[in-house]
Protein backbone atom coordinates (compact mmCIF):
# COMPACT_ATOMS: atom_id res chain seq x y z
CA UNK A 1 0.00 0.00 0.00
CA UNK A 2 2.74 2.59 0.80
CA UNK A 3 4.43 1.53 -2.36
CA UNK A 4 1.07 2.68 -4.38
CA UNK A 5 1.18 5.77 -2.36
CA UNK A 6 4.52 7.02 -3.07
CA UNK A 7 3.88 5.96 -7.10
CA UNK A 8 0.38 7.84 -6.81
CA UNK A 9 2.40 11.07 -5.22
CA UNK A 10 5.39 10.47 -7.69
CA UNK A 11 3.30 10.69 -10.82
CA UNK A 12 1.03 13.95 -9.33
CA UNK A 13 4.18 15.55 -8.59
CA UNK A 14 5.17 15.30 -12.17
CA UNK A 15 1.46 15.76 -13.49
CA UNK A 16 2.14 19.56 -11.68
CA UNK A 17 4.80 20.55 -13.11
CA UNK A 18 4.00 19.55 -16.45
CA UNK A 19 0.91 21.13 -16.17
CA UNK A 20 2.63 24.33 -15.11
CA UNK A 21 5.41 24.37 -17.65
CA UNK A 22 2.50 23.74 -20.31
CA UNK A 23 0.39 26.57 -18.53
CA UNK A 24 3.26 29.18 -18.40
CA UNK A 25 3.84 28.15 -22.30
CA UNK A 26 0.08 28.56 -23.67
CA UNK A 27 0.42 32.19 -22.01
CA UNK A 28 3.99 33.15 -23.94
CA UNK A 29 2.94 31.41 -27.53
CA UNK A 30 0.62 32.77 -29.82
CA UNK A 31 0.03 35.16 -32.67
CA UNK A 32 1.70 37.79 -30.72
CA UNK A 33 4.75 36.48 -28.59
CA UNK A 34 5.48 37.38 -25.11
CA UNK A 35 8.41 36.74 -23.05
CA UNK A 36 8.21 34.34 -20.65
CA UNK A 37 10.11 36.90 -18.19
CA UNK A 38 7.28 39.61 -19.05
CA UNK A 39 4.43 36.78 -19.00
CA UNK A 40 5.26 35.97 -15.40
CA UNK A 41 5.88 39.94 -14.49
CA UNK A 42 2.53 40.76 -15.95
CA UNK A 43 0.75 37.64 -13.82
CA UNK A 44 2.68 38.84 -10.77
CA UNK A 45 1.08 42.51 -11.46
CA UNK A 46 -2.59 41.24 -11.66
CA UNK A 47 -2.56 38.97 -8.71
CA UNK A 48 -0.63 41.92 -6.23
CA UNK A 49 -2.45 44.91 -8.12
CA UNK A 50 1.01 46.08 -8.93
CA UNK A 51 1.67 48.93 -11.56
CA UNK A 52 3.20 48.41 -14.90
CA UNK A 53 4.34 50.84 -17.76
CA UNK A 54 2.00 52.51 -20.61
CA UNK A 55 4.08 50.35 -23.36
CA UNK A 56 3.39 47.06 -21.83
CA UNK A 57 -0.33 47.86 -21.52
CA UNK A 58 -0.62 46.04 -24.90
CA UNK A 59 0.89 42.56 -24.02
CA UNK A 60 -0.42 42.69 -20.25
CA UNK A 61 -4.28 42.66 -21.76
CA UNK A 62 -3.18 39.88 -23.84
CA UNK A 63 -2.00 37.79 -21.42
CA UNK A 64 -4.69 38.48 -18.82
CA UNK A 65 -7.52 39.25 -20.55
CA UNK A 66 -7.17 36.19 -23.46
CA UNK A 67 -4.28 34.13 -22.62
CA UNK A 68 -5.11 33.13 -18.74
CA UNK A 69 -8.61 32.56 -18.89
CA UNK A 70 -7.83 30.08 -21.93
CA UNK A 71 -5.26 27.95 -20.48
CA UNK A 72 -7.05 28.11 -17.11
CA UNK A 73 -10.70 26.90 -19.03
CA UNK A 74 -8.35 24.65 -20.90
CA UNK A 75 -7.57 23.00 -17.52
CA UNK A 76 -10.88 23.07 -16.09
CA UNK A 77 -12.64 21.15 -18.97
CA UNK A 78 -9.77 18.68 -18.97
CA UNK A 79 -10.22 18.28 -15.77
CA UNK A 80 -14.54 17.75 -15.89
CA UNK A 81 -14.20 15.16 -18.97
CA UNK A 82 -11.39 12.85 -17.63
CA UNK A 83 -13.44 12.82 -14.27
CA UNK A 84 -16.62 12.37 -16.20
CA UNK A 85 -14.94 9.47 -18.51
CA UNK A 86 -13.69 7.81 -14.73
CA UNK A 87 -17.38 7.99 -13.47
CA UNK A 88 -19.24 7.21 -16.64
CA UNK A 89 -17.04 3.98 -17.39
CA UNK A 90 -17.06 2.72 -13.88
CA UNK A 91 -20.78 3.38 -13.95
CA UNK A 92 -21.44 0.67 -17.12
CA UNK A 93 -18.70 -1.17 -16.25
CA UNK A 94 -17.16 -0.55 -20.20
CA UNK A 95 -14.02 0.63 -21.06
CA UNK A 96 -14.97 1.98 -24.13
CA UNK A 97 -17.71 4.50 -22.16
CA UNK A 98 -17.08 8.01 -22.19
CA UNK A 99 -19.35 11.35 -23.10
CA UNK A 100 -18.70 11.10 -26.21
CA UNK A 101 -19.71 7.44 -27.03
CA UNK A 102 -22.59 7.89 -24.76
CA UNK A 103 -24.28 10.42 -27.01
CA UNK A 104 -24.28 12.79 -24.00
CA UNK A 105 -21.61 15.35 -26.09
CA UNK A 106 -23.66 15.00 -29.06
CA UNK A 107 -27.20 16.03 -26.94
CA UNK A 108 -25.62 19.07 -25.30
CA UNK A 109 -24.40 20.10 -28.96
CA UNK A 110 -27.85 19.87 -30.00
CA UNK A 111 -29.52 22.53 -27.30
CA UNK A 112 -25.91 24.71 -27.45
CA UNK A 113 -26.42 24.37 -31.59
CA UNK A 114 -30.22 25.66 -30.76
CA UNK A 115 -29.11 28.75 -28.59
CA UNK A 116 -26.46 30.00 -31.19
CA UNK A 117 -28.29 29.60 -34.27
CA UNK A 118 -31.97 30.53 -33.56
CA UNK A 119 -31.87 31.89 -29.87
CA UNK A 120 -33.74 29.18 -27.80
CA UNK A 121 -34.36 30.31 -24.18
CA UNK A 122 -32.90 33.56 -25.67
CA UNK A 123 -34.70 34.51 -21.80
CA UNK A 124 -32.41 33.18 -20.02
CA UNK A 125 -29.72 35.58 -21.14
CA UNK A 126 -25.76 34.16 -20.38
CA UNK A 127 -27.16 31.44 -19.11
CA UNK A 128 -29.31 30.46 -22.07
CA UNK A 129 -26.14 28.44 -23.77
CA UNK A 130 -25.07 25.90 -20.90
CA UNK A 131 -28.70 25.81 -19.56
CA UNK A 132 -29.56 24.42 -23.24
CA UNK A 133 -26.92 22.21 -23.39
CA UNK A 134 -27.56 20.99 -19.95
CA UNK A 135 -30.54 19.81 -20.91
CA UNK A 136 -29.42 18.44 -24.53
CA UNK A 137 -26.82 16.22 -22.27
CA UNK A 138 -29.99 14.83 -19.81
CA UNK A 139 -32.24 14.31 -22.71
CA UNK A 140 -29.64 12.32 -24.49
CA UNK A 141 -28.37 10.93 -21.15
CA UNK A 142 -32.16 9.23 -20.21
CA UNK A 143 -32.77 8.12 -23.41
CA UNK A 144 -29.84 5.85 -23.43
CA UNK A 145 -30.27 4.98 -19.92
CA UNK A 146 -33.79 3.94 -20.90
CA UNK A 147 -32.77 2.14 -24.21
CA UNK A 148 -30.16 0.25 -22.09
CA UNK A 149 -32.20 -1.04 -19.35
CA UNK A 150 -33.39 -4.53 -19.52
CA UNK A 151 -35.79 -6.42 -17.15
CA UNK A 152 -32.34 -8.20 -15.69
CA UNK A 153 -30.75 -4.87 -15.13
CA UNK A 154 -28.54 -2.24 -16.99
CA UNK A 155 -26.44 -4.04 -19.68
CA UNK A 156 -23.00 -2.38 -20.22
CA UNK A 157 -22.43 -3.18 -24.18
CA UNK A 158 -26.09 -2.61 -24.36
CA UNK A 159 -25.21 1.04 -23.40
CA UNK A 160 -22.41 1.58 -25.56
CA UNK A 161 -24.42 0.43 -28.34
CA UNK A 162 -27.49 2.74 -27.99
CA UNK A 163 -25.19 5.70 -26.83
CA UNK A 164 -23.22 5.27 -30.15
CA UNK A 165 -26.72 5.19 -32.28
CA UNK A 166 -28.41 7.78 -30.25
CA UNK A 167 -24.99 9.99 -30.73
CA UNK A 168 -25.22 9.53 -34.47
CA UNK A 169 -28.87 10.43 -34.39
CA UNK A 170 -28.20 13.88 -32.79
CA UNK A 171 -25.35 14.52 -34.59
CA UNK A 172 -27.68 14.22 -37.49
CA UNK A 173 -30.36 16.64 -35.65
CA UNK A 174 -27.10 19.24 -35.02
CA UNK A 175 -26.28 19.07 -39.05
CA UNK A 176 -29.87 19.79 -39.85
CA UNK A 177 -30.21 22.72 -37.44
CA UNK A 178 -26.95 24.21 -39.00
CA UNK A 179 -28.55 23.39 -42.79
CA UNK A 180 -31.80 25.40 -41.73
CA UNK A 181 -29.65 28.06 -40.19
CA UNK A 182 -31.02 31.50 -41.67
CA UNK A 183 -26.90 32.97 -41.45
CA UNK A 184 -24.47 31.02 -43.01
CA UNK A 185 -21.75 32.69 -41.01
CA UNK A 186 -23.12 31.58 -37.81
CA UNK A 187 -23.16 28.02 -39.39
CA UNK A 188 -19.33 27.80 -40.20
CA UNK A 189 -18.80 29.48 -36.62
CA UNK A 190 -21.32 26.40 -34.89
CA UNK A 191 -19.19 23.43 -37.00
CA UNK A 192 -16.02 25.06 -36.10
CA UNK A 193 -17.10 25.01 -32.37
CA UNK A 194 -18.82 21.62 -32.52
CA UNK A 195 -15.49 20.19 -33.25
CA UNK A 196 -14.11 21.87 -30.11
CA UNK A 197 -13.02 25.57 -29.84
CA UNK A 198 -11.75 27.42 -26.98
CA UNK A 199 -11.75 31.15 -28.96
CA UNK A 200 -14.06 32.31 -26.91
CA UNK A 201 -12.94 31.44 -23.35
CA UNK A 202 -13.44 34.07 -21.02
CA UNK A 203 -13.49 34.86 -16.96
CA UNK A 204 -17.06 34.24 -17.26
CA UNK A 205 -16.05 30.58 -18.94
CA UNK A 206 -13.16 29.49 -16.16
CA UNK A 207 -15.79 30.70 -13.51
CA UNK A 208 -18.74 28.39 -15.07
CA UNK A 209 -16.42 25.47 -15.72
CA UNK A 210 -14.35 25.70 -12.80
CA UNK A 211 -16.79 25.53 -10.58
CA UNK A 212 -18.47 22.28 -12.00
CA UNK A 213 -14.93 20.23 -12.98
CA UNK A 214 -14.02 21.01 -9.38
CA UNK A 215 -17.14 19.89 -7.25
CA UNK A 216 -17.04 17.13 -9.76
CA UNK A 217 -14.28 15.75 -8.87
CA UNK A 218 -14.36 16.29 -5.19
CA UNK A 219 -17.66 14.39 -4.95
CA UNK A 220 -16.15 11.57 -7.44
CA UNK A 221 -13.50 11.28 -4.74
CA UNK A 222 -15.91 11.18 -2.06
CA UNK A 223 -17.91 7.98 -3.68
CA UNK A 224 -14.71 6.71 -5.08
CA UNK A 225 -15.47 3.32 -2.95
CA UNK A 226 -18.80 2.98 -4.11
CA UNK A 227 -17.32 3.45 -7.65
CA UNK A 228 -15.36 0.46 -6.67
CA UNK A 229 -18.24 -1.44 -6.02
CA UNK A 230 -20.29 -0.22 -8.81
CA UNK A 231 -17.49 -1.57 -11.62
CA UNK A 232 -17.57 -5.18 -10.09
CA UNK A 233 -21.15 -5.42 -10.32
CA UNK A 234 -25.56 -4.15 -8.99
CA UNK A 235 -24.67 -7.70 -6.73
CA UNK A 236 -21.64 -6.34 -4.86
CA UNK A 237 -22.84 -3.10 -4.43
CA UNK A 238 -26.00 -4.50 -2.84
CA UNK A 239 -24.27 -6.44 -0.79
CA UNK A 240 -22.14 -3.14 0.72
CA UNK A 241 -25.51 -1.52 1.01
CA UNK A 242 -25.71 0.50 -1.67
CA UNK A 243 -28.80 1.28 -3.71
CA UNK A 244 -26.97 0.68 -7.48
CA UNK A 245 -30.02 1.92 -9.76
CA UNK A 246 -30.81 5.23 -7.54
CA UNK A 247 -26.88 5.52 -6.90
CA UNK A 248 -26.41 4.92 -11.14
CA UNK A 249 -29.53 7.52 -11.98
CA UNK A 250 -27.75 10.50 -9.92
CA UNK A 251 -23.82 9.76 -11.41
CA UNK A 252 -25.67 10.27 -14.47
CA UNK A 253 -26.99 13.58 -14.13
CA UNK A 254 -23.90 14.63 -12.32
CA UNK A 255 -21.95 13.58 -15.88
CA UNK A 256 -24.77 15.58 -17.74
CA UNK A 257 -24.61 18.44 -15.71
CA UNK A 258 -20.44 18.90 -16.68
CA UNK A 259 -20.57 17.82 -19.45
CA UNK A 260 -23.60 20.42 -20.99
CA UNK A 261 -20.95 23.12 -19.28
CA UNK A 262 -18.15 22.16 -20.88
CA UNK A 263 -19.85 21.68 -24.21
CA UNK A 264 -21.48 25.01 -23.83
CA UNK A 265 -18.19 26.52 -23.49
CA UNK A 266 -16.13 25.08 -25.83
CA UNK A 267 -17.91 22.29 -28.12
CA UNK A 268 -17.47 18.46 -28.17
CA UNK A 269 -14.43 17.37 -27.28
CA UNK A 270 -13.30 14.00 -28.26
CA UNK A 271 -11.21 11.39 -26.67
CA UNK A 272 -10.34 13.39 -23.26
CA UNK A 273 -13.22 11.32 -21.25
CA UNK A 274 -12.16 7.88 -22.97
CA UNK A 275 -8.32 7.75 -22.73
CA UNK A 276 -7.17 9.56 -19.78
CA UNK A 277 -8.51 7.11 -17.77
CA UNK A 278 -6.51 4.27 -19.76
CA UNK A 279 -3.63 6.07 -19.05
CA UNK A 280 -4.16 6.54 -15.52
CA UNK A 281 -5.19 3.24 -14.71
CA UNK A 282 -1.49 2.02 -16.22
CA UNK A 283 0.03 4.09 -14.07
CA UNK A 284 -1.30 3.71 -10.63
CA UNK A 285 -4.02 0.99 -11.06
CA UNK A 286 -7.37 0.30 -10.65
CA UNK A 287 -8.46 2.08 -7.24
CA UNK A 288 -11.03 5.05 -8.16
CA UNK A 289 -9.43 6.43 -5.17
CA UNK A 290 -5.98 6.81 -6.55
CA UNK A 291 -7.54 7.24 -10.23
CA UNK A 292 -9.67 10.32 -9.55
CA UNK A 293 -6.62 12.16 -7.76
CA UNK A 294 -4.41 11.66 -11.04
CA UNK A 295 -7.10 11.29 -13.80
CA UNK A 296 -8.10 15.04 -13.65
CA UNK A 297 -4.33 16.30 -13.85
CA UNK A 298 -3.59 14.36 -16.59
CA UNK A 299 -6.99 15.20 -18.36
CA UNK A 300 -6.06 19.31 -17.60
CA UNK A 301 -2.50 18.64 -19.30
CA UNK A 302 -3.55 17.14 -22.02
CA UNK A 303 -6.78 19.91 -23.20
CA UNK A 304 -3.36 22.68 -22.57
CA UNK A 305 -1.47 21.19 -24.86
CA UNK A 306 -3.92 20.23 -27.27
CA UNK A 307 -5.24 24.00 -27.31
CA UNK A 308 -1.27 25.17 -27.95
CA UNK A 309 -1.02 22.71 -30.73
CA UNK A 310 -3.87 24.01 -32.25
CA UNK A 311 -3.26 27.68 -32.51
CA UNK A 312 -0.02 27.34 -33.06
CA UNK A 313 0.51 24.69 -35.57
CA UNK A 314 -0.78 26.42 -38.71
CA UNK A 315 -0.37 29.98 -37.70
CA UNK A 316 -2.16 32.54 -38.21
CA UNK A 317 -4.94 30.04 -38.76
CA UNK A 318 -6.42 27.95 -35.60
CA UNK A 319 -6.91 24.37 -35.58
CA UNK A 320 -10.45 22.87 -33.53
CA UNK A 321 -8.89 21.63 -30.68
CA UNK A 322 -10.88 18.52 -31.66
CA UNK A 323 -9.08 17.56 -34.52
CA UNK A 324 -5.73 17.28 -31.94
CA UNK A 325 -7.22 15.24 -29.40
CA UNK A 326 -8.71 12.96 -32.24
CA UNK A 327 -5.08 13.08 -33.62
CA UNK A 328 -3.32 11.96 -30.51
CA UNK A 329 -6.83 9.97 -28.98
CA UNK A 330 -6.83 7.43 -31.99
CA UNK A 331 -3.58 5.88 -32.12
CA UNK A 332 -3.15 6.44 -28.03
CA UNK A 333 -6.87 3.90 -27.73
CA UNK A 334 -5.05 1.52 -30.48
CA UNK A 335 -1.61 1.12 -28.69
CA UNK A 336 -4.00 0.68 -25.16
CA UNK A 337 -5.79 -1.62 -26.73
CA UNK A 338 -3.14 -3.43 -28.52
CA UNK A 339 -1.53 -3.69 -25.03
CA UNK A 340 -4.62 -4.83 -23.22
CA UNK A 341 -5.38 -7.58 -25.53
CA UNK A 342 -1.67 -9.06 -25.56
CA UNK A 343 -1.93 -8.92 -21.35
CA UNK A 344 -5.29 -11.07 -21.22
CA UNK A 345 -4.93 -13.57 -23.85
CA UNK A 346 -3.71 -17.01 -23.74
Amino acid sequence: MQTQQRRLAVFVVLALVALVGASVLGLVVGSVHIAPSATLRYLWAELSGGTITCADAPDYRIVVDSRLPRVLTSIFVGAGLSTVGVIVQAVVRNALADPYILGISSGASVGATAVVLFGALGGLGLYALPSAAFLGALLATVIVFMLARTSSGLEPLRLVLMGTALGYGFSAITTVLVFLAPAGDAARSVMFWLLGSLAAASWHSVWLVGVVSVVGAVLAVAVARHLDALSMGDDVSASLGIDAGRFRLGLFVASAIIVGVIVSVCGAIGFVGLIMPHVTRLLVGADHRRVLVLCPLLGALFVVVADIISRTLVPPYELPIGAITAAVGVPTFILLMRRRTRTVSP
